[in-house]
């Protein structure tokens, strides 16, 4: 995955802590949702070549893909500053989405799956219907995103070294661990607008995947970005008493998947339950905050239009 990010450069009030995002676009992301479904498979044995493992994997991807678009999930999200001993800061700012995951796979070319998106649509802000006047802040999720599973996709897959680090327990299920670095970092990308800043980090980001040793689903993945990134800040964004450089120390983000059950017709599908990220900014201060995305109230859509728990 690309190491993307979404920062407020504003100066930092009472001594809070300014957000910091790793997005699933990216976060991370991030946020962000991913499914594969939970259907029996041979187990891997455990000295099954890397490539083959990644394989299997993308193909559980895949055919998450051509059910993603009958999901429809509650995503609540909780946006904390933090102080230095990572505790919070007064109140978070509270989200709550309805999302999906949209594919089309007709518009595949030749040798190359399209891409997957996230979609989201507003439902509260800290407790209350959005009013008309709401702005979206930095760190809020976008309304269309990239799925992160995608790295797992032949498509994305050279863009990283993936090596089979053994085997654990995750979840209660026996787990393949898979370990990925990114090999050819790429140009920063530096977004401005407003008050807010995305910078993107191809090729900086290191991670682990828990991989069901029967299923091949992903139970578990985690990332951080290797090392410090420092940038300019442009002098028309640049506000009284702040710095005129940003530093990103830290951008580390976990997901948790877990299977749940539907009916009509019956099968058990495998969902994200959490994505949990801890970033830390340099830049008019030290901004550090913690996002928190859980999903629950899985529904089905049918193409009748009613939903299925």
């Amino acid at each position: 995955m690309r190491a993307f990010h979404r920062i407020s450069h504003e100066a930092p009030l009472r001594g809070q802590s300014t957000p910091l995002r790793r997005a699933a676009q990216g976060t991370c992301g991030a946020a962000l949702a991913a499914l594969v479904v939970a259907t029996p498979a041979a187990q891997a044995p455990p000295d099954l070549p890397v490539d083959e493992l990644l394989t299997k994997v993308g193909e559980r991807v895949v055919e998450w893909y051509a059910r993603a678009q009958s999901i429809v999930s509650l995503e609540t999200v909780s946006i904390q500053p933090l102080r230095s001993d990572l505790s919070p800061i007064d109140f978070p700012r509270r989200l709550a989405y309805e999302l999906r995951v949209a594919w089309d796979p007709g518009r595949a070319t030749p040798g190359l799956l399209p891409e997957a998106t996230v979609l989201r649509d507003l439902i509260s802000i800290n407790g209350r219907p959005p009013r008309e006047r709401d702005q979206p802040q930095c760190m809020d999720p976008k309304s269309v995103s990239p799925e992160p599973l995608a790295m797992l996709l032949p498509a994305k897959r050279g863009q990283f070294a993936f090596t089979v680090s053994g085997r654990t327990r995750a979840a209660g299920r026996s787990a393949v661990l898979i370990d990925y670095r990114g090999v050819a970092p790429g140009a920063p990308e530096i977004n401005w607008t407003r008050e807010c800043v995305s910078v993107s980090l191809p090729g900086r980001s290191r991670g682990r995947i828990w991989v069901d040793a029967e299923t091949y689903d992903v139970l578990r993945y985690d990332e951080h970005l290797v090392g410090m990134f420092d940038f300019p800040v442009p002098r028309e964004h640049q506000r009284r008493g702040a710095s005129n450089r940003m530093t990103i120390e830290r951008a580390d983000s976990s997901i948790q998947f877990r299977r749940v059950g539907f009916t009509d017709p019956d099968e058990t599908l495998m969902l994200p339950a959490s994505v949990d990220t801890v970033q830390v900014v340099r830049g008019g201060g030290v901004q550090r905050t913690r996002i928190t995305q859980r999903f629950t109230d899985h529904r089905r859509f049918l193409t009748e239009g009613r939903l299925v728990d």
